[in-house]
């Protein structure tokens, strides 16, 4: 440690996991604060000490989320720290990269690291062997905790006990076991579903009969102050897809369903897995609704609906069909992408446009048709309008210097090659 060292300011990083831990474990955050003393022991004013203490319940797993981590790397590379304090490497970071890129800054700018071991120096090699060896060993404990946690939870799902937040119209008894909701209302509501999916054959028509009823659907709150309460409003399309897409109201445990991929930017993604990948599947767990038989029926019937509705009909190139702007008009109302249907007039398919966004998802009316007859021609004239003998002259121009610059490349690449002695 020289007077290089205590010219600058020493900064102190803090941090517990979770707030429970916080908590809980008063007695960690505490050593951490008491590191403190040693700054002022080697010579460092009170007032000189910064302690950064903003990522008090944030796992140390990625950098992304802690905003004390980035300031205190920040003013590493300012060349503001003399030492950077922490108990012990994994509260600084449980990420690798994290942390060897703050070993790299810290050699660059000749700053000391402070633990509860020792002081080291950065810029000397066995100092930094040591610390990347720490920080190595802090990363595989946190792979070593997360595998143990995971395997639990997996021998859990395989014999169907692990317990999973249920859907609305399913409850948990006291004793562990999975039991539908004993609230006469949400389970007439759900019965109501199945029974006119099962007659009508559609998962549209079923919202439109709730929206002619006027009948609400039971949706429960999954997080805020009121968590576990019941709220009742008029079923979406996406909601009652959810519904009879789900198997726990088949009786059937299912584990795998989705998994989570993490961003670089330190997000996640949650992907639905296709069924025939589904790590778990065990029917006839627990009551349900309607029988694993009428589950799978409900899936096939679905899915052929969905042909009619699928992401390629709503975008990308024209398909089959005379509509000029087929996949290229947009709801002036609703914004949203608007499909075309066909109607003969004296022998001729004429395109009609229509908006049945609000039809498909809420159960509603048409948002509006536009005659294809009109909007067509109205188009075509404007693209000729456009085409003035300037602009095809233009055009003609810049591709007779594209060729002309394409044939002076065929002939450089094509000429001999002298080479000098």
């Amino acid at each position: 440690m020289t007077a290089d060292h205590l010219k600058r300011d020493a900064y102190l990083y803090v941090r517990q996991s979770t707030l429970r831990q916080v908590a809980e474990h008063g007695a960690s955050t505490q050593r951490q604060y008491g590191l403190r003393g040693r700054a002022i022991a080697a010579g460092w004013p009170a007032e000189r000490i910064r302690v950064i203490d903003r990522d008090l319940g944030k796992s140390g797993s990625s950098a992304a989320t802690r905003d004390g981590f980035q300031e205190l790397v920040s003013e590493v590379a300012l060349g503001k720290a003399g030492i950077v304090m922490g108990l012990e490497v994994s509260r600084l970071a449980r990420n690798s990269a994290d942390w060897h890129r703050l070993i790299e800054l810290c050699a660059l700018t000749a700053t000391l690291i402070l633990d509860e071991d020792g002081i080291y120096d950065p810029a000397e090699f066995n100092d930094r062997l040591l610390l990347g060896l720490k920080g190595t060993m802090s990363e595989a404990e946190l792979h070593i905790l997360k595998a143990r946690m995971r395997g639990g939870q997996l021998n859990k799902a395989r014999r169907g006990e692990l317990e999973m937040a249920p859907p609305v119209g399913l409850v948990y008894r006291p004793d562990g076991g999975l039991d539908l909701d004993p609230d006469a209302e949400v389970q007439g509501a759900l019965r109501l579903v199945f029974e006119t999916f099962a007659r009508t054959g559609s998962a549209m028509r079923t919202v439109r009969f709730f929206q002619e009823q006027n009948l609400l659907f039971p949706r429960r709150l999954r997080k805020g102050p009121n968590k576990g309460e019941l709220l009742w409003a008029p079923p979406q399309h996406a909601r009652i897809l959810q519904v009879l897409h789900n198997p726990r109201y088949a009786g059937a445990f299912v584990y795998g369903r989705t998994r989570t991929r993490h961003r670089p930017e330190g997000g996640a993604a949650t992907i639905r897995v296709p069924r025939a990948e589904w790590q778990f599947v065990i029917p006839n767990l627990h009551p349900g609704y309607i029988s694993w038989e009428c589950f799978e029926a409900n899936q096939l019937r679905l899915a052929d609906n969905a042909r009619a509705f699928g992401g390629e009909r709503l975008s990308g190139p024209a398909r089959e069909g005379p509509a000029l702007l087929q996949g290229r008009v947009l709801c002036g109302l609703c914004g949203s992408r608007m499909g075309v249907r066909y109607q003969q007039e004296h022998g001729c398919s004429v395109p009609v446009y229509i908006c049945q966004e609000t039809l498909v998802r809420r159960g509603g009316a048409v948002c509006q048709t536009i005659p294809g007859k009109v909007v067509d021609p109205a188009i075509g004239a404007l693209l000729v309008e456009l085409m003035t003998p300037m602009t095809l002259e233009v055009t003609l121009a810049v591709q007779q210097e594209l060729e002309a610059r394409g044939r002076d490349r065929q002939l450089a690449s094509s000429a001999p090659r002298t080479h000098g002695l």
